[in-house]
């Protein structure tokens, strides 16, 4: 996907991170349904390149997961509870860059029941360009953790959705979403 173009990048940015105070990373290569012919075939190449990552002495703990694009017919892939996040139940979801519809929220809903996954909606401050007001009072309603990604924190608009989660106790964690240098580097510094 759009991440690290090698090894060498991997461990520049592990090293960032690791300089900034995380003690675990979290890898979560994109999953998009449309691209792939078989998830098999994507789990396969994703051990591999985590195997050859790991065999570079990471100065931070590693896991495994992927960011998980909501298309309509996600949660009928049989191997969704391999893309969670290792050893949990939470699995990072990224909503399509598109006006709400109602299926997202099915598909979210599906994914829960059907595989007992917890989702977790990347990056949820940056839907704001897509969704009205109560659109965004309905996400907000679902049954998942909002991840916010540092950046938000530079911009007001951002911000503001960031501060909402806060503000209605929401649960929440923070992510860098860094996938190369030196335009999207580990940034935990902003913090």
């Amino acid at each position: 996907d759009d991440g690290s173009e090698s090894v060498e990048m991997s461990m520049q940015m592990l090293a960032q991170l690791h300089a900034q105070g995380a003690e675990c990373v979290v890898a979560t290569p994109h999953f998009y349904l449309h691209r792939e012919k078989r998830a098999a075939d994507y789990l396969q190449r994703r051990q591999a390149r985590f195997d050859t990552l790991l065999k570079q002495q990471p100065p931070v703990e590693l896991l495994l997961g992927a960011e998980v694009a909501i298309e309509q017919g996600i949660s009928d892939v049989p191997e969704l509870a391999q893309l969670a996040v290792s050893g949990t139940d939470l699995i990072l979801l990224e909503l399509p860059y598109a006006p709400y519809q109602s299926w997202m929220e099915a598909e979210i809903h599906a994914i829960t029941v059907q595989h007992g996954l917890t989702p977790v909606i990347a990056h949820i401050h940056r839907y704001l360009m897509w969704y009205t007001e109560e659109e965004f009072n309905t996400v907000l309603g679902w049954d998942a953790i909002f991840q916010i990604n540092v950046e938000a924190f530079e911009g007001f608009r951002q911000n503001r959705i960031a501060r909402e989660v806060f503000k209605r106790k929401l649960p929440f964690l923070f992510g860098s979403d860094c996938h190369h240098l030196p335009e999207r580097k580990p940034n935990f510094d902003l913090l």
